[in-house]
């Protein structure tokens, strides 16, 4: 099992305010450095889970995306865990 974690900074789409986001990801591949800070580098503005999409069909593996988003924590995990049956 390999870890990556870096810190990037992104654009709300909302208010235009800068947040920063730590990235874990935990793969059984090799990852280029390189290439997760240039993905995270061109990563200027989207909304949280939208990023941890993007960031997830890149690099693959499970991922955690974390945020404080104007006081609110915000956590996505990739791939997700669906609800199933009728628990709502």
């Amino acid at each position: 099992m390999n870890i990556y974690k870096t810190k990037f900074h992104a654009k709300c789409p909302v208010n235009e305010c800068w947040i920063e986001y730590s990235l874990t990801i935990h793969t059984g591949t090799v990852l280029k450095v390189e290439k997760i800070l240039d993905c995270v580098h061109h990563l200027r503005s989207g909304y949280h889970e939208d990023l941890a999409e993007h960031l997830h069909k890149m690099f693959g593996g499970s991922q955690t995306l974390e945020a404080d988003h104007h006081g609110v924590r915000i956590e996505t995990i990739r791939p997700h865990i669906q609800m199933t049956g009728g628990a709502r």
